[in-house]
Order: C-alpha cells, then structure tokens, then sequence
C-alpha cells in the first residue's frame, strides 16, 4: 500500500512539474511580448525612447524696442504647448515688461503679426522667470538643477535621464555670447558645460538646442556632450533680422527666423511623422535674411528630410555650402528618424521597465531635485493623466502578486495531479 501511494504521488508531481513548467513559458512569454509592446509603443515609425519632453524658453531681452523677442519666446510657448508639452514641464524665462508697457496700445496683449490676429499673451500663460529673475546665473542653475531649497517645484527642471528637452534662446548676441538685460552675458563655453553637467547627472535623453540672435550659429560651437541637436539663425559675422513692424506698436514684433520656423511648425500636430530634417530643409535663405546652421555631429539619429537635406546649404540663396557641422557622419547614421514632435510634443505617461545598467545615463544622487513633477504642484489641481512621469526601479524576480498567482498554481497543479494519479 505505501509502494502504491508513493507511486500515485510521484505521478502527481510529475504532472504537477509538466503544468508549472508549462505554466512558466507561457507567463515568461507573455511577459516579454509586453515588454516589447511597451518598447515598441516609444520606437515606432521613428520615435525616441524618451518617456517625458521638457522646455526651457529663454527671452533674454528687456524694454519696450525689443517687443519682438518677447514675441519670440511667446510664439515657442504656444507651440510646445500646443503639441502637448504641459506647463508643468515648460520653463519661461521672460522679462515680460511689454504686455503691460504704457506704450503698449492693445494692453495686456502681445502679438507676432502686423495684423494683430493671434495674441500670444492671453490669460493663461504661465513666467517661471519674470523681470530681473532672468539672470544668466538663474538659467544656468535651472539647466544644472542646482538651486536653493527655497526654489519652488514649479521653477525647477525636473528632467531625468529618460527626459528629450528642448532649449530656445533668443535676444541680443555676437560672437559665442547673448546678452542678458544689457548687463551680462553667457558664452557658449557657459552653456557646453552646463549641457556636460547634465549629462553627467542623468538630466537628459536628448537635447535640441535652438538659438535666434546675431552671430547665432556660434553659441553651439563649444558644445561635447553626446545626444544635442542644435541649429541657430545665423553665420558668424551675420546678423539677425526681424520680420515685420507694426505702425501702430512703432516696433518689430517678430524676428524673421523665429517666424519661418513657427509658420512651419503650424503644419505640425501631436501625430505628424515630420522630422527634423524637414525642419531644417524648410529654411528659405532669401526669405529669413540669414543664413541658419545646423550641429548634428553629436546626435546619433539620423535627421530624416530624405534626399533635400542632402543638399541642406546648397540651393538659391545661399553664398557658400550652408554650415551644417555632422553632414558627413549623417551619411552613415542608422536608426529611428529624429521626428519634430521628439521634442516640441509630449509623451503619454506610462510606466515601464527599463535596463538601468547604461554607463553613460547614471542616476542622479540621492540628495538632487527630486524627478516627478504634477501639475498639481503648480496649478493647485488634480494631476493630469497625461504628463508623463519615469519610473526608475528595475523589476524584481518576483513581487506580491505574483507570489499569489503562483502559489494558486501550485495548489490547483497539485490537486489535479493527486486526482488524475488516483484515477489512473
């Protein structure tokens, strides 16, 4: 009799081993199909991996003659958030000293066009930066995220590793520097080395680094870290030119480079499959007045824009071959595409796993800025579901829930193998 019960239990594990394992592979398989779906839902047709999209829009001009840099920075405003990029994520440095200026004859309106069609001030923008809080020491440290305690949630760059951003400036400039308010400058050495920090400190995936100032192709010269895209709107020894006057105002309310790329970007919404190189091959030399430049030996993807990028700097208007620094590393460059909404749309949040062994993204240390930021924090509401947010834990072997699905396996496995060794 015991030699009989050993056997029907022996028979009963066996059959219980062949369910679980069975039971494994597939749970294992539909485990990695996920993760592929999830990975999938961020690569496809071309899209970055980054989870969440940052901007950073600097007018560094101050006074009532430079309306149209204020213009400038408002226009990129209206877009990034127009493409899904939330308040929350969105740092604006403005001097904001127009819309109210008692010069101004539509008060508490700014607007882009002589005809005064859209106003790009509205009531619901929202200056992180305001006045004489738009300091070059103050940029410097929202990019580095190296602020004091006192500094507001709201005022800070939460970007992580997993983070695409996008940096405008606009204002006065010459030779590798922009002025700040007439009384001081940045150099380009100042934002290559704050680009390497945050690089350093896992506070970004890609950067996309665009300038509209005189000479404005030189502020992106020093610049060494990996993963920067940047262009600007004009030649050393070249300057800048605004678009258009408006009588009434009696001044520039656009600069022209500014305007071209905002009236292309009306062609964009959250879905397009444009991509940077057509951003770049859309620039009209005659039309803009200068000649725009494009930095892309420090970004891995290929630019798209197919065969008229190619030729990017060689058609009518230009003088010589278009400054394109990287134009022959992006012949062999393979990969997704770099799309247009990689960095001026959002992302929805989602929450994935991820491989955190990468070398060159390390975590930042335990005492930086903490990395998830709500709308919540900033407008006093409840957080919208669609502001992507990282997470960082890698997945463990095994957690809770999955202790309880298994443990079900084990004893429905091993009810079923006692009753089927018992009936055979």
């Amino acid at each position: 009799m015991f030699l009989s019960f050993t056997a029907t239990l022996t028979k009963a594990w066996s059959f219980f081993l062949i369910l679980w394992l069975t039971s494994c592979l597939y749970v294992s398989g539909e485990y990695h199909e996920h993760e592929t779906e999830v990975k999938d839902f961020f690569q496809r047709n071309g899209s970055s991996t980054h989870t969440n999209n940052w901007a950073v829009l600097v007018c560094s001009s101050r006074y009532w003659f430079n309306y149209r840099h204020m213009s400038n920075a408002l226009g990129m405003y209206r877009t990034v958030k127009r493409l899904g990029i939330p308040d929350s994520n969105i740092i604006l440095m403005l001097a904001d000293d127009s819309a109210c200026n008692s010069r101004n004859k539509f008060p508490a309106s700014v607007y882009a066009n002589a005809g005064r069609n859209l106003d790009l001030y509205g009531s619901n923008i929202e200056v992180d930066y305001r006045g004489y809080e738009v300091t070059v020491e103050n940029f410097l440290r929202v990019l580095t995220g190296r602020l004091p305690e006192s500094v507001p949630r709201s005022k800070r760059l939460l970007s992580d590793s997993n983070s695409n951003i996008f940096v405008y400036m606009t204002g006065h400039g010459g030779n590798e520097f922009l002025k700040f308010q007439d009384s001081e400058e940045v150099s380009a050495h100042d934002i290559a080395d704050a680009f390497e920090q945050m690089w350093q400190g896992g506070r970004y995936n890609e950067i996309f680094f665009m300038i509209d100032t005189c000479q404005a192709n030189t502020m992106y010269s020093k610049f060494y870290s990996p993963n920067i895209l940047a262009t600007g709107s004009s030649l050393e020894g070249e300057n800048s030119y605004s678009y258009e006057n408006d009588h009434d105002l009696g001044v520039s309310v656009i600069d022209s480079y500014t305007h071209y790329v905002l009236e292309f970007m009306e062609n964009v919404n959250k879905t397009s499959r444009l991509t940077m190189g057509d951003l770049f091959t859309s620039y009209n030399v005659p039309k803009i007045a200068s000649h725009p430049g494009i930095r892309s030996d420090l970004f891995p993807r290929p630019l798209g824009g197919g065969e008229a990028l190619h030729d990017y700097g060689r058609g009518s208007g230009w003088r010589h071959p278009g400054e394109w620094v990287g134009r022959e590393q992006e012949k062999s460059k393979k990969g997704s595409e770099a799309l247009i909404t990689d960095f001026f749309g959002g992302v929805v949040g989602v929450d994935i796993e991820e491989d955190t062994s990468d070398a060159h993204h390390t975590e930042a240390s335990s005492d930086s800025v903490p990395k998830e930021r709500t709308k919540a924090e900033k407008k006093g509401v409840k957080a919208s579901p669609y502001l992507a947010q990282r997470t960082t834990k890698t997945r463990s072997w095994i957690n809770l829930k999955e202790l309880r699905a298994w443990s079900s396996f084990l004893i429905v496995g091993l009810l079923v193998g006692l009753v089927w060794a018992r009936q055979s």
